[in-house]
């Protein structure tokens, strides 16, 4: 087994050069699986671990818009079509300058476990383009927007593929998304999830990433006989992700210290109450300022710049009972790891996709620390996303009060299969080998099941 899983990783990496994040997100379910195909040598004889890396489809398109200025501006689009076994396509749309083939294609595999998970028929995608909606106006955004749409609205659909946001793709993208969508097709329909609550979408959609990952947290100390009452905790992002992952914090008695962007950080020793954060709010969603107002504001804070040749990153370094990593892909490595469990951190629950570089991993795993990973611990947004579906397609909208308690419950039973997996297979208390097992077994049977295709 060893062999043949050392084997597939060489030739994913052989098919797949330059794709580093691709090949990162795949060894890391890979060595989870060695013993689920071990056990099940039907997955080995049908190829599943194969197809699985294989997307299913990959679309990548011109995207030309025209700036204020008059000027013709050019970027590339992306759609990753992971894999459609339990459900339709599923994933959001980033647009920030990083994005290429690579982080398209790891996003979408952990896209389908994720999913997987959430216990909704849901298959994984991902995609989104290298534009950066960071100091273009809102004409701007739109014209990209609409031109983004009038390719992409060939290859998705209600019953084939649902976007929804990610970095860079907020409320007022969607709309502008949305609308080119409507007007190209004709047909008003749940296409995209993340929609404004007047025109089908969902309450607690925009909280449900940042919310999920603290439920998801609350259920791993549950299981040690602790709550999150009085735990300091570090959170890094100051989008989405982080803003309701801190209100939740907040709203449970836990103490957030930490907030960032790309500029830098800010460390309140006296905590981010909910004052603080409704400032936190208005600057980044209404002004998108930068995080460093906060300490203009709150002196008593202490803001770091940046550092692009530093080796860790300082916020993983502050004394601390819990991480929140909620900002991008391998913002924790080993060197930050280390940080973290030298000043007391016991837990490690990620907001973001896969924010841990497999070194940090496997020092969290060696620790013994309750060390969640962002397929498990994030699924709440997809998981809502998939609740606005349902009430689009009965044309209905729950109350607030219903959506919480249904991603409460889906936090629940996915910590739940994480747990169970794990303990089936030998590997108890391993949050990261759970996941990759049970959204792993829910897909490849699925894919036994609907023949070679």
């Amino acid at each position: 087994m060893e062999d043949y899983v050392a084997s597939l990783l060489t030739q994913v990496k052989a098919k797949n050069p330059a794709e580093p994040e691709f090949h990162q997100a795949v060894q890391e379910v890979m060595e989870s699986l060695r013993v689920v195909i071990d056990r099940h040598p039907e997955f080995r004889a049908a190829k599943i671990l194969e197809r699985l890396v294989e997307p299913e489809r990959t679309i990548i398109f011109r995207v030309p818009w025209q700036d204020d200025q008059g000027d013709v501006q050019v970027n590339r689009g992306f759609r990753v079509e992971m894999n459609s076994a339990i459900g339709p396509y599923k994933g959001g749309l980033r647009f920030h300058p990083s994005v290429n083939l690579s982080i398209m294609k790891f996003l979408a595999f952990e896209q389908v476990f994720k999913n997987s998970l959430t216990t909704l028929p849901m298959g994984g995608a991902k995609g989104g383009s290298d534009f950066n909606p960071k100091g273009k106006s809102d004409n701007e955004v739109m014209r990209f927007c609409q031109s983004f749409m009038t390719e992409l609205f060939r290859h998705i659909g209600p019953d084939t593929d649902v976007p929804a946001g990610d970095i860079g793709v907020g409320g007022r993208e969607i709309g502008y998304l949305f609308g080119q969508y409507k007007r190209l097709r004709n047909e008003f329909t749940g296409v995209l999830t993340g929609k404004g609550i007047n025109w089908g979408g969902s309450l607690v959609r925009p909280e449900a990433t940042g919310y999920g990952t603290v439920y998801f947290a609350a259920e791993m100390l549950a299981t040690k006989g602790l709550t999150l009452e009085g735990k300091i905790c570090l959170v890094s992002g100051s989008g989405n992700v982080a803003q309701y992952a801190t209100e939740k914090l907040i709203q449970l008695g836990a103490k957030p210290v930490t907030l960032s962007d790309s500029n830098g950080y800010i460390y309140d020793e006296a905590g981010i109450d909910a004052d603080k954060l409704a400032f936190v709010m208005e600057l980044k969603n209404v002004r998108r300022g930068r995080i460093r107002e906060y300490v203009e504001r709150y002196p008593n804070a202490v803001y770091t710049e940046t550092d692009p040749e530093a080796d860790h990153n300082p916020l993983w370094a502050h004394k601390a009972d819990c991480a929140f990593p909620c900002a991008t892909q391998n913002e924790i490595n080993g060197k930050d790891a280390a940080n973290l469990l030298a000043n007391g951190i016991t837990l490690v629950t990620e907001g973001a996709n896969m924010p841990t570089s497999l070194d940090g991993v496997e020092q969290f795993l060696e620790a013994g620390i309750l060390y969640a990973p962002g397929k498990a611990s994030n699924a709440g947004g997809v998981a809502t996303s998939g609740l606005e579906m349902a009430q689009n397609s009965m044309r209905l909208n729950w109350p607030r009060e219903e959506v919480d308690g249904r991603l409460r419950h889906i936090m629940k039973s996915i910590h739940k299969a994480c747990i169970d997996a794990a303990e089936a297979y030998g590997l108890a208390g391993n949050y990261v080998a759970g996941a990759n097992i049970a959204g792993f077994l829910k897909v490849a049977n699925s894919m036994l099941d609907q023949g070679l295709v």
